[in-house]
């Protein structure tokens, strides 16, 4: 084996023993163990034949399949006796101080984009809970825009107890019961459930119900400006619930 084989095998053996996850064999722009020249391939070659590395996986590119290999037992004890071992500590120190700066940006990035989620989960749940505003700015009660000189009725803040619960879920049965096609839309239930909750208290004892398992609360699956009624519309997790049916 040449000296120029040699420093390129040792150099890939190097880079392999930091990387345990495998790198591309062989890459263009990519980070890679060996360049793709005619040397680096018969390097590679070498490697493969001797198992200093192993292919862990596949990756297609196009109508190429790259090879990801990983350092082997048998090629990091070959390295140690080419080597001094203070070197091969000394770059898997840089390597682990390199991957934790790295992990840091990752979870800044992560952080950053989970509050941007909660930000939107806030409006979101505000847009439909409000629902106290049409298209054209106007104040309306369930969903129905009022006239200008027309007041918003007193609304009925009493607390609403079990009754609410059987209340909703006797409609579902019946729902069930009736094979209506599809569950029940959550402004069909609203208006026939007999109780005259607020939106917030129906929302509140939708969620109960669903953490209870006690119902089945199913995402709106259309583009959301095409939401019927949207003020009833519920947000849980991250869906838009808009039917609901009994377990």
């Amino acid at each position: 084996m040449s000296d120029k084989s040699s420093d390129i095998i040792m150099a890939a053996l190097r880079q392999a023993a930091v990387e345990p996850a495998g790198l591309p064999l062989h890459g263009g722009r990519a980070k890679s163990l060996f360049a793709a020249s005619l040397l680096g391939k018969k390097a590679a070659q070498v490697c493969k034949s001797q198992g200093y590395l192993q292919i862990v996986r596949t990756e297609s590119r196009g109508r190429r399949v790259r090879e990801i290999c990983a350092i082997t037992e048998k090629g990091l004890a070959y390295l140690l006796l080419q080597v001094s071992p203070k070197q091969v500590l000394e770059d898997l120190v840089r390597a682990l101080h390199s991957h934790q700066a790295q992990v840091g940006e990752l979870l800044a990035t992560a952080r950053h984009w989970q509050a941007n989620i909660d930000k939107c989960k806030s409006l979101v749940e505000k847009v439909l809970h409000q629902g106290g505003e049409s298209a054209w700015g106007m104040p309306s009660v369930n969903g129905k825009a009022l006239r200008p000189n027309q007041s918003s009725p007193a609304v009925d803040q009493t607390p609403i107890d079990s009754a609410l619960d059987e209340a909703i879920l006797n409609h579902l049965r019946q729902w069930r019961e009736s094979g209506a096609a599809g569950d029940c839309p959550l402004p069909e239930l609203f208006r026939h459930i007999q109780r005259n909750p607020t939106i917030g208290q129906f929302h509140d004892h939708l969620r109960a119900l669903h953490e209870q398992q006690l119902i089945y609360l199913h995402s709106w699956t259309g583009p959301l400006h095409e939401i019927p009624e949207p003020a009833l519309a519920l947000l849980v997790g991250h869906g838009i619930a808009f039917y609901a049916s009994i377990r």
